[in-house]
Formats: structure tokens, sequence, C-alpha cells
């Protein structure tokens, strides 16, 4: 399974996600997190970083992700927001509460197959 991981803040607070998420244990057991490279933009010079990508394997757990992300969110000085992606599927986090951790292991647990159809088919799940 794919997952893209953008974070409000730029790309120090990326950079610092990506080392949180290499430090922890039962991420580099399930998931090879990378930073993903996107082009630049007309007139700019160089690389820029875009998003976190994690690829998983069977040892890979929703939860221990989640509770990670969760835990790297509130050791910044600055609430940022953090936008997974699976898919079709997206579950931003504002606030890090139950109930969003709740709607992010949902939605990486679920089946992939089609996305129900409809205005909020996928988003703020």
């Amino acid at each position: 399974m794919r997952i893209d991981v953008a974070v409000s803040g730029g790309e120090e607070e990326l950079r610092s996600l990506h080392d949180w998420l290499g430090r922890d244990p039962a991420m580099r057991r399930g998931a090879r997190v990378e930073l993903v490279q996107a082009p630049p933009s007309p007139g700019q010079m160089g690389l820029l970083t875009e998003v976190l990508q994690l690829v998983t394997d069977n040892a890979w757990s929703a939860a221990s992700f989640a509770l990670a992300l969760s835990t790297w969110r509130q050791t910044r000085p600055h609430a940022r927001r953090i936008t997974v992606r699976r898919g079709d599927l997206t579950v931003c986090l504002d606030g890090g509460g139950d109930e969003e951790l709740r709607r992010l292991i949902d939605a990486l647990e679920s089946p992939t197959g089609p996305e129900p159809e409809g205005e909020d088919a996928g988003e703020g799940r």
C-alpha cells in the first residue's frame, strides 16, 4: 500500500516528520518512508520536497502510524495540518483528537476498491 503525507509549514516540517517516523521502531519494521521530490516550477532551480511517501508491507500497523503522526504533531511548537492520502481517500488531521485518528485508521485499514460517489467522497474521513 502506498500512502502520501503532506504537512503544513514547509519542507523543514516535512523533514522533521520524516526523521521522526524513521526513528519509530514500528514504522521501520513495516514501512519504507521516503521524501518524494517534485520537479521545480517554471523559474525555480532544483527540486522541491513535496510529500512523504510510505510504502507498507504486511507488518505495518495503521494504528501505530496514526499514533506516530499524532505524537510528532504534539512535539511541534505550532499546530501543523497533516494530510494523509491513500489512493482517492484523503484524511486531514487538524486537531489530532481521537475522532480524527479513528477516521485515519479506518481509512487506512479499509480495503482498496471503488470509492463511494458523492460530493464528500474521500474528503475528511
